[in-house]
């Protein structure tokens, strides 16, 4: 005991020097090796946003078409969906502002062809690049039922799934959860390993925008890339470009309100109107803080899980 009390005065002696002296004996943390939590109303500050070799233009004096071709029919879609995709102005249509509507209508005192009825946009324009980024902020519904998404397919011909399919967003059947996606494969045991996916919290789905991203590169030619999927400018997933998918300058965009389906749990959405708001939709040079911030992100990022 008379050894400790001796020490102790001692350290303590020791301690009152280096305080005196702006110093401390106790080592600084660590810093974790964890991640910091995602925020999504994380909005990161990243200088001027990076202008765009391509923008679509909802003016209200523009149609529609003029940015878009739109896919048509019923038929369920490859996953028993509800509605009848349809190019009518009161289904899609610019509004105030220069923002997109895309409008899912369900009526179910209807006959069964006009129950429901939504729209699906496929772009004119291609990527068109071997590297780039596109972004578009989006003020998505959020009800039982109801499936918005703004994703990727190669142009037609295509042969789905082996040429390949980005979802840069979709939410379904009032879920506040975005699943980012790279799909090469089937939904099947034996192709489980062909897909990447990661699920992002949006709590706020339905109440205000938000900005989703994807940035891709590529070699000049052949196979090999990598991708980085951002939400608020946060990076949420990373995935390497398949071998044997179709190169990205052959993508283009898709913008839909599916209903109903296998992926809504068979869920028929309540009658009424479903809107899906794009304020803004444009492919740039580079992704928001340049390549030199992909490079980080790719490090950031979590690689997407496999289904």
């Amino acid at each position: 005991m008379v050894f400790r009390e001796a020490f102790a005065k001692q350290r303590q002696k020791f301690e009152d020097i280096l305080a005196k002296n702006g110093l401390s004996s106790t080592p600084p943390p660590v810093p974790s090796a964890s991640k910091p939590p995602y925020n999504p109303n994380l909005q990161q500050s990243l200088g001027p946003p990076p202008p765009p070799y391509w923008q679509a233009d909802f003016s209200p004096s523009n149609p529609v078409t003029a940015n878009f071709r739109p896919d048509l029919g019923a038929g369920g879609w490859g996953n028993n969906e509800a509605q009848t995709y349809v190019s009518r102005p009161e289904n899609a249509f610019h509004a105030q502002g220069n923002a997109l509507v895309l409008r899912a209508i369900a009526a179910s005192h209807l006959p069964p062809e006009e129950r429901y009825t939504s729209t699906r946009f496929n772009t004119h324009a291609t990527l068109g690049r071997a590297q780039g980024f596109v972004t578009a902020t989006l003020t998505a519904p959020c009800a039982r039922g109801i499936w918005p998404a703004f994703w990727l397919l190669p142009s037609e011909p295509f042969a789905w799934p082996t040429d390949g399919e980005v979802d840069i967003f979709e939410a379904w059947n009032a879920s506040r959860t975005n699943h980012a996606c790279l799909h090469w494969g089937h939904f099947t045991p034996a192709d489980a390993k062909k897909h990447r996916v990661a699920e992002t919290p949006l709590p706020e789905l339905g109440m205000r925008a938000y900005r989703f991203g994807w940035a891709w590169e590529q070699p000049p030619s052949g196979d090999g890339g990598r991708c980085v999927w951002y939400v608020d400018g946060v990076p949420v997933m990373r995935a390497s470009r398949p071998p044997g998918t179709r190169r990205f300058e052959d993508w283009r965009v898709v913008l839909n309100i599916a209903m109903g389906g296998d992926v809504c749990n068979k869920t028929i959405p309540a009658d009424g109107v479903y809107d899906f708001v794009v304020h803004e939709l444009k492919f740039c040079e580079e992704p928001e803080g340049g390549w030199p911030k992909f490079e980080q992100d790719w490090g950031y990022a979590a690689e997407g899980h496999t289904m």
